[in-house]
């Protein structure tokens, strides 16, 4: 009996003709990211499950509910990333990156891993492009980064996305805040859901990022952040607003932005779309990551990260990939010898980094110009036994223009110079 092996829940799968549009979103961010001297860092899949605990929060969803976490042959806990700023930090500390020229720029294009219920661009396994600046406190810092989301959004045609921004004060700015959310939330802790009443005491700004619908009700009437801010914290967030201005980049101020994870301090902000309200990219800044990873190096950092699901179903609704032009030669082979005749050529037109196709499946000549046509060949040489004798093909043109004679010896460079 046959067994029937799926993709697990909540993954995706990108097929062939899929995989350009993902691509088109991936070369965008690497043209962005080139343009504002951001150069891109990897780093491995899975770390030692304490970088995410110590780094993302353990008051956060992701930590308490989303992590794929398990024990290694070695007995070592070890998770799947959730994200890719901790995996950033660590990567530059234990290279001693933070050493070297400051700022620090990179980029990354990653898969991470959250267990949570899979919905509408949202999967258990899902990929983003972040940036990440380390080694500046400035407000214009946070206008790059910012800028360098936007840049990336209008690459792909995505000019009506909407920027959000708020400012969530320093730890000492924090501490009357969280003084006053306290408060306001243990007069209703009976309502609040199981994981919010734990984080009462210990992070109450968790609550107004929780997803239950009762917290989100109850949070909706709670202090606001901007009204606890620090004089230093207003003077930033007040220079980041009139810095964007000048950069033409319009935002909104929204004080009910907090983002999921633990380590952001100042500025947060997300880029929505405003036909289905999700955030297409978000981030902030975090200058208290490092030393809560490091134990006494002080850097400060801000970034971002854009969802790439979305993205490519974002661009989809809205006819924002470029067609697919025709591209690459097929040659239609009939005949012994001319089947190693049209291999040959193939070899020369790949030599000169030309796309070329031959036939691998004994099709008729009818079928194998049906097959150029479906995989968008740009031009069709037709070789047979005769052509092979003569030493002489006509190169068809498929989008449409004259068609052309050459020699066999030729047609690599005369096709060469037409694309």
């Amino acid at each position: 009996m046959a067994i029937e092996i799926k993709a697990p829940r909540g993954t995706n799968d990108v097929l062939p003709g899929e995989s350009r549009q993902w691509q088109y979103i991936e070369d965008a961010a690497r043209r962005v990211s080139d343009r504002f001297g951001y150069r891109e860092i990897r780093f491995p899949t899975f770390e030692s499950t304490e970088l995410f605990e110590r780094g993302v929060g353990d008051t956060t969803d992701v930590v308490q509910k989303e992590m794929y976490t398990f024990r290694d042959k070695g007995d070592r806990s070890i998770t799947l990333r959730p994200e890719g700023t901790a995996s950033a930090v660590r990567v530059c500390l234990e290279h001693g990156l933070f050493g070297g020229l400051l700022p620090l720029k990179a980029y990354y294009i990653i898969s991470a891993f959250r267990y949570e219920k899979p919905q509408a661009g949202r999967f258990r396994e899902f990929h983003q492009f972040g940036a990440e600046l380390y080694g500046t406190a400035s407000p214009q810092a946070d206008r790059e980064v910012i800028e360098l989301a936007w840049s990336f959004l209008r690459e792909l045609g995505l000019n009506e996305i909407g920027l959000n921004i708020n400012s969530i004060g320093c730890p000492e700015c924090r501490k009357n805040y969280h003084a006053a959310l306290k408060e306001y939330f243990s007069s209703r802790s009976d309502e609040l859901c199981e994981t919010c009443r734990g984080r009462l005491d210990r992070n109450p700004m968790r609550i107004l990022d929780c997803k239950s619908p009762i917290c989100k009700e109850i949070a909706a009437g709670a202090p606001l952040i901007l009204d606890y801010l620090c004089d230093d914290c207003k003077e930033h967030f007040e220079t980041l607003k009139a810095s964007l201005t000048d950069a033409g980049i319009s935002f909104n101020v929204d004080p009910h932005i907090v983002r999921g994870l633990d380590y952001y301090t100042r500025t947060v902000f997300e880029f929505t779309d405003p036909v289905s309200g999700l955030a297409l990219a978000g981030g902030g800044r975090y200058d208290g990551l490092v030393t809560e990873l490091d134990g006494k190096m002080q850097v400060c950092g801000l970034g971002f990260a854009a969802g790439l699901e979305r993205l490519v179903n974002v661009m989809r609704e809205r006819n924002l990939f470029p067609e697919e032009k025709r591209a690459g030669v097929y040659l239609a082979a009939m005949g012994k010898n001319a089947v190693p005749a049209a291999h040959r050529l193939a070899s020369e037109l790949r030599s000169k980094d030309l796309r070329a196709e031959t036939d691998l499946m004994d099709r008729s000549l009818k079928a194998q110009m049906k097959y150029a046509d479906k995989i968008g060949a740009r031009f069709v040489i037709v070789i047979g036994d005769n052509e092979v004798e003569s030493g002489n093909v006509t190169v068809k043109d498929m989008a449409g223009g004259e068609p052309f004679a050459t020699t066999l010896t030729e047609a690599a460079d005369a096709i060469a110079a037409r694309l």
